[in-house]
């Protein structure tokens, strides 16, 4: 009914408030002083809620940090829950990175504000660990995802080595725009760079896995 549902949406409203609260506070804070020189209790302050209020929603520190993560997660998932059949998993996801860079997605900016992040992640050992931690995961999630969209068992071989190979793509893509934008300051050519990255890995992934489902 809707006086049911009234307050359970004002309540999701709520949270999700404070939690943006808390991760704006939190990166504002990261990016001025470096993450490991920032406290939870400097960030609860900044946010204006409990300490406990700020492990109700972030488990842990990094995770203030990488607030984008699960979404990240969803994305990937959904390009590959809603390709066209025409199309293979492999070619769906670099059609994804060029939509991205496209629509400025924040997962692929090349920019003064994202300097700031990717130099923040450099200057911290444990945010570092937590990056390959997470591109692990993420390995872990597109592995699922691919074998489930051409209708494979979820720990398929081909799935696994289609997985690696593209996050090790990514990942040196986004690396090596983020210094390109360094160098230069030119977003179109770090834009550039991460697309060839994902294009040349993209050849590489298809050359690997010909004869399967996913090229």
């Amino acid at each position: 009914m809707p006086s049911d549902s009234m307050p359970l949406d004002r309540r999701s409203r709520k949270r999700l408030a404070t939690r943006q609260g808390i991760s704006t506070a939190a990166t504002r804070l990261f990016l001025e002083r470096g993450f490991d020189q920032v406290t939870v209790d400097e960030i609860a302050a900044a946010a204006d809620v409990g300490r406990m209020t700020v492990f109700n929603h972030f488990p842990r520190k990094e995770d203030m940090f990488f607030d984008r993560d699960e979404e990240g997660r969803e994305m990937l998932r959904e390009a590959l829950r809603q390709r066209d059949p025409s199309v293979s998993p492999i070619e769906t996801l670099r059609l994804l990175a060029h939509r991205l860079v496209a629509e400025e997605s924040p997962y692929v900016r090349f920019s003064a504000g994202s300097q700031g992040f990717f130099e923040t992640i450099e200057a911290s050992d444990t945010l570092k660990a937590r990056a390959r931690a997470i591109r692990d995961e993420i390995a872990h999630v597109v592995t699922a995802a691919l074998a489930e969209c051409v209708g494979r068992k979820p720990d398929d071989p081909d799935a696994h080595l289609a997985a690696g190979l593209l996050l090790a793509t990514w990942t040196v893509g986004f690396i090596q725009a983020h210094r390109t934008f360094r160098q230069g300051q030119d977003t179109a050519e770090a834009k550039a760079v991460f697309l060839a990255a994902v294009d040349k890995g993209t050849t590489g992934l298809n050359a690997a896995l010909a004869g399967t489902p996913y090229a």
